[in-house]
């Protein structure tokens, strides 16, 4: 059955928001009682015990699924090359999150280029360690290119529709039948808040997507407008 994934980058709740979501619980449980997804950036910049990743699944409901940020040591450091003893680490620590895994994201820094081999050898080293959805988020112009577009799309990874889209020289051209939208918030990066005509739009957009399953994060939490926007989305999307 088809479902939309609505949420935010991170479960911190602020005090304005507060009163949208349960009064007990840790922010985490309070979080995913009324959204179903969240996606964890923390990943990206530090390990995490794979105890934690147990934890954090314990404590929300069976529907609920986490997307988890490949850390940078793979991306921006390694730039995708040598990084499989990283990819086991990291691949051990989120199998804790079990069938609650919705999601591997892979965000690429705008200055790597697509090279084909190295791009062939990192995909098939993460396709071989996770069977399930896996994103990528690219922000180099060569990834939008038909080789990365044919790589991406053997490999069953979904590109990220992102705005502002960053290295994108065109329309979104999608790789598989998933939709995964990460929303920085735009005019200003982080910060922007998404008008009700805006959501709207995607509301129906994600509505119509109705052969597979749809993503999609607010990443502008600075200002705490993300929580908002993922609300009203998610009430538009349930109306």
């Amino acid at each position: 059955m088809h479902t939309v994934y609505i949420g935010t980058a991170g479960w911190s709740i602020s005090s304005a928001a507060a009163s949208h979501f349960p009064l007990d619980g840790s922010h985490l449980q309070r979080y995913a009682h009324v959204l179903n997804c969240v996606e964890i950036n923390s990943s990206f910049y530090r390990p995490h015990q794979p105890a934690t990743y147990a934890r954090w699944a314990d404590s929300v409901p069976d529907h609920f699924r986490f997307s988890v940020k490949l850390p940078r040591s793979i991306t921006h450091e390694r730039r995708l090359r040598g990084g499989e003893a990283d990819l086991d680490r990291f691949a051990s620590e989120v199998g804790e999150l079990g069938s609650k895994l919705g999601c591997v994201l892979v965000q690429l820094p705008p200055s790597l280029r697509f090279e084909a081999d190295a791009a062939f050898d990192f995909l098939t080293a993460l396709r071989q360690r996770f069977d399930g959805m896996l994103a990528c988020e690219a922000r180099h112009p060569s990834w939008f290119e038909q080789g990365a577009t044919e790589l991406l799309t053997m490999q069953r990874i979904t590109r990220v529709r992102a705005d502002p889209p960053a290295g994108q020289p065109g329309p979104h051209v999608p790789t598989t039948s998933v939709a995964y939208v990460r929303l920085h918030g735009s005019p200003r990066i982080y910060y922007s808040d998404y008008p009700a005509d805006d959501l709207a739009a995607l509301a129906a957009e994600l509505h119509a997507s109705a052969q597979a399953d749809s993503w999609c994060i607010f990443d502008n939490t600075a200002a705490g407008a993300a929580l908002f926007n993922a609300l009203d989305l998610q009430a538009r999307i349930c109306a």
